[in-house]
């Protein structure tokens, strides 16, 4: 029983444009831009708004690139662009917390 929440939960996440291929990317990118941040001797609040505004001009130009097309329609687009910044900016919070 347990299970089927689970695959029912990643369904829903997965069909709606929250979580993609692309979510661990974004993870990834945000703990790497946070680190090298902290490495370069940013302060934690400095190291996480980096990610931010870096994960915003991201999303930026994939809208420029590829507009909202690849994702199906404007809501999944707008799931998947929330979900990509809250991963990697809360990767990012977690990191330096």
């Amino acid at each position: 029983m347990k299970l089927d929440f689970h695959h029912k939960l990643f369904g829903y996440l997965t069909s709606n444009g929250w979580l993609d291929h692309w979510t661990a990317v974004h993870m990834a990118a945000g703990a790497f831009i946070c680190k090298v941040a902290l490495w370069c001797g940013a302060s934690a609040s400095v190291a996480v708004l980096s990610v931010f505004v870096i994960g915003v001009l991201w999303e930026v130009v994939e809208w420029v690139a590829e507009n909202w097309k690849p994702y199906g329609s404007k809501k999944k687009w707008l799931n998947n662009t929330i979900s990509d910044l809250v991963v990697e900016t809360g990767l990012a919070l977690w990191m330096v917390l």
